[in-house]
Formats: C-alpha cells, sequence, structure tokens
C-alpha cells in the first residue's frame, strides 16, 4: 500500500487510464443534457476480499473476491442515470456514460446547482499492509483458539462457529467539477457465535468486532478472547433464561450495540432524500422539539479506525460530525450531494454505496447518542419493574410515523432496582419520535458497538456504527411470552 499515491497516478495504475480521458468522458456523458445544470462523477473501485469459516471445529469455509469496476452518474435535478462495467476502459466507460445520460436527456425535473465537495480529507484510518494478505495459517490458529476458549468456557458450549473477514479497497471519485479524488479503505471483522445445551434446551450467544484496523488488532489474544467469552457467556445466561414479561413497562438499554434503535428507528427518518420527498416522520420538524432534552443524536464519519467512517465519502467529500438532534430539537438533516442541492442545504460527508455498481444516496457513518450525566448503577436502581436489554437481533420500522420493533435477544429483569434473572422473547414495539420523548436519564457510560454493523438501504448494505449511553426510557410497550 502506498500511502503517498496520487489519484492520478493510482488512475494509471489501477485502470491504466489517464485524467484527461475520464474527463473526456464526463464530458461526453453530459451531452445533450439540454444546457441544464447536469453534473456528471465516475466511481472507480478495486480491491480484494477474503473470508474463512470455522464450525464444528474445523475450517468449513474459505472464500475470496476481486473488485475492479466502475460506474458512471449522471444527475440533472431530481433526475438520475447511472450505469456500470467490471471490466474499466475507456470504451466501457464511454458505453455507460451513453446509458446514463439517455437516461435522464429528456428528464423534466427540476433543475439545481451541482456542489463542489470542500474540506481537507481526513486520514482516520492509516493502515500500512492489506489485512487480506495476513497470513492464512495465522487466521486459521486465531479461529481455534476461539473454539477452544469458548467450550473451556462451560461444557454446555457443545459447538462453536466463528469467522474473520477482511477486505481493502481503493476507491477514486472524478467529478464535472475536474475533481479527482483517492481513499484506501481497510475492513476487519470477527464473528463468534455459540451454541449451548441444557438437556433439550439450546441457546446461541454471539459476539463481534472489528474496523478499519490493522489486521494485529484482530489477533491479539485479548482482543479475540474477549469476544470469545461475551459470546459463551450469553449462550450460557440464556439457558436458565425464563419468558420475558408483556406489557407496558420502563425499559433500560444497555450502552453501544442497543444504539441500533437510534439508528433504525430515528437515524433513517433523518436522511435527506426521505425528508426532502416528505415521506419522513420528522419531514416539516426541523428546530422543533422532536425527544426529551437529555437526547442528543450525532452522526459522526469522523472517528478514527471505526466501521462506519470514512476520510471521503463516495462522492468525494470529506465526512464530517453532524448533529442531527440537539437537546431535543432537530436541527439536521444528512445529506447527498443531489439531495442537498435540491434542499439548498450543507453538505455532510454522506452520500454512500455499496460498490461500484450502485448510485450514492444519504446513508448514516456512526450514529449514536451522546452520554449524559448518571451512572449505569443509578438508572437500573431507579426502575420498580422493567427490562435491561443489552443485545437486539432483528427489527421493523416505519420511517413514515418512526413505527418500530425490535426483538431483543439478550435481556434481563428488572425488579426493585436490581437485575434478578436473564429473560429472553423480549420485544419492545413502540414510536421512535415517541420513545424519544419518553427517555428520563442518560448514563454517563456512552460507548459505540464493537464494529459489526451493516446497514441496508434500497437493496445496498453498507458498514456503518451504532452506539449510545445507557439510558431509560418510560413506558415502552414489551411482547412477551408472559
Amino acid at each position: 500500500m502506498n500511502i503517498l499515491a496520487t489519484p492520478q497516478s493510482e488512475l494509471h495504475r489501477l485502470f491504466g487510464l489517464s485524467y484527461e480521458q475520464v474527463q473526456r468522458v464526463i464530458a461526453d456523458a453530459t451531452k445533450g443534457t439540454g444546457g441544464r445544470n447536469a453534473f456528471c462523477d465516475i466511481f472507480f473501485q478495486a480491491g480484494s476480499s477474503q473470508s474463512i469459516a470455522l464450525d464444528q471445529g474445523v475450517i468449513k469455509n474459505t472464500s475470496g473476491d476481486t473488485v475492479n469496476g466502475a460506474g458512471v452518474r449522471v444527475v440533472v435535478g431530481d433526475k438520475t442515470g447511472y450505469s456500470h462495467t467490471d471490466h474499466v476502459n475507456v470504451t466501457n466507460l464511454r458505453r455507460c456514460a451513453g446509458i446514463a445520460r439517455a437516461i435522464i436527456e429528456h428528464s423534466n425535473g427540476v433543475d439545481n446547482v451541482p456542489l463542489s465537495s470542500t474540506g481537507k480529507q481526513h486520514n482516520l484510518y492509516p493502515v500500512k499492509s492489506s489485512p487480506v494478505d495476513a497470513d492464512l495459517s495465522l487466521k486459521i490458529a486465531i479461529l481455534k483458539k476461539i473454539d477452544s476458549i469458548c467450550r473451556a468456557y462451560d461444557p454446555r458450549i457443545i459447538n462453536v462457529s466463528t469467522s474473520i473477514s477482511t477486505e481493502l479497497n481503493t476507491v477514486l471519485i472524478a467529478t464535472s467539477l475536474g475533481d479527482l479524488f483517492v481513499d484506501v479503505r481497510p475492513l476487519i471483522r470477527l464473528n463468534v457465535s455459540c451454541l449451548a445445551q441444557d438437556g433439550n434446551r439450546r441457546e446461541n450467544g454471539t459476539s463481534g468486532g472489528g474496523g478499519r484496523l490493522e489486521f494485529s488488532v484482530l489477533a491479539a489474544e485479548d482482543f479475540y478472547t474477549d469476544h470469545a467469552l461475551t459470546a459463551a457467556k450469553e449462550a450460557i445466561d440464556l439457558l436458565s433464561a425464563t419468558a420475558a414479561p408483556a406489557g407496558e413497562m420502563d425499559v433500560v438499554l444497555g450502552s453501544g450495540w442497543p444504539g441500533v434503535l437510534i439508528h433504525e428507528a430515528v437515524g433513517h427518518g433523518l436522511e435527506g432524500d426521505f425528508n426532502r420527498k416528505g415521506t419522513s416522520a420528522f419531514s416539516t420538524l426541523m428546530g422543533e422539539a422532536v425527544a426529551s432534552p437529555l437526547v442528543t443524536v450525532i452522526d459522526d464519519g469522523t472517528l478514527a479506525d471505526r466501521r462506519g467512517s470514512l476520510n471521503i465519502d463516495d462522492e468525494g467529500t470529506p465526512t464530517t460530525r453532524n448533529v442531527l438532534i440537539e437537546k431535543g430539537k432537530l436541527v439536521g438533516y444528512i445529506q447527498d450531494k443531489q439531495n442537498a442541492s435540491l434542499m439548498k442545504a450543507g453538505l455532510t460527508g454522506n452520500g454512500r454505496r455499496q460498490d461500484f455498481r450502485f448510485a450514492p444516496m444519504p446513508r448514516m457513518t456512526n450514529t449514536y447518542m451522546a452520554g449524559g450525566d448518571h451512572t449505569p448503577e443509578e438508572i437500573i436502581r431507579s426502575v420498580k419493574r422493567g427490562i435491561f436489554a443489552t443485545t437486539f437481533g432483528g427489527g421493523q420500522v416505519d420511517i413514515t410515523n418512526g413505527d418500530f420493533t425490535f426483538s431483543a435477544t439478550c435481556a434481563y429483569l428488572i425488579e426493585d432496582g436490581q437485575l434478578t434473572r436473564a429473560v429472553k422473547g423480549a420485544t419492545l414495539i413502540g414510536n421512535g419520535p415517541k420513545a424519544l420523548h419518553n427517555v428520563t436519564m442518560v448514563g454517563n457510560d456512552e460507548a459505540l458497538d464493537r464494529g459489526i454493523g451493516t446497514c441496508g438501504k434500497n437493496g445496498q448494505g453498507v458498514p456503518v456504527g451504532v452506539g449510545m449511553p445507557t439510558i431509560r426510557i418510560n413506558g415502552v410497550t414489551v411482547g412477551g411470552q408472559s
């Protein structure tokens, strides 16, 4: 990895193209747009990935992939034309440019002014070697050590499934404004799942982590041991879990991963495209109180090494720290170039895409609730009877009204201010804006998840971070089994 390489040299090294050739393709793409304010960019991607998995004590799967492609986007107002190729040369880029141009040539959409990416590019993940190139035997040894650690935790652990995924991608973004940006993006992830059995009862516990890091971080014994023990403990705890109670009650959410509720129930509703189209529950609420004064929600793509962070977004805009809800008041949306221009708003560095096959759209990076003044112990002691949820699985959210349903995979009953027993089958049912208004205590233990989040939107998945401190929400409907 040559971290000193220029965008022009990387464009030539990876794709055999010159800056001038690319700009001629962009000029072709914007022809025939009737003199309107057409914007074009080309997103290049070259990289590789590797995944290796262990199950039942043996290596069950290894896979690898390489990527080398580009996508051409033409934007006129609220209309987008997009085409991509996985064999990059001038001929294919011109073909993509023609297709993208043809899609919007006869557009009657509104006009807008193309926005230029400004600001200094970050250096958030200065990884000096590709995590994909880490020794395969080392990766296998780590997986086998995790298997041993989990099984040694308790004899009731009957199986361990664990995997390591690594990738490195170089992206280049050329625009009709003359820009050419480059970013080299590493990513690592560890997953651990334990299956425990006691009689006829079986339960699963999981843990995982990673980020835009050197592979040596994952290879550190304390890193993978912690995840192994976390997954094993969760599986064993759930063997004695009883059915979760049902009804309306106060709920305490633990720090870190439970922030996925903020991401889903609130974050998506603050993305610019939904608000421009008026389909979000937050579309008409800018400047109004949408949460308790204790609640501040931030989307920050500038956190070093984090899974959801980027030096630049997928349009070339440096990422930023965006306060979305400040002390309960809605103060911002997250934007890509197209929606920011149409809404006459500033760029926030949130134009993201899964890969070169997709056009960008407004997406979250690392979205979290800021910390408060209470200790987690104080918050739990304040609850007479309720649920303490530490891990969530699947969930559903309707962004048009904010209604959500989330399943807690690991939760505990609170009785008279004490955690008394593990419960399973707890489902939180509510409305995002209403739940935020009912936040009555916010902890001082603000934390992000450990690096496992992937966000889906319109068929695209991108790596993200979520987080929050321990919080208390009053009057949440809990669907349970008792």
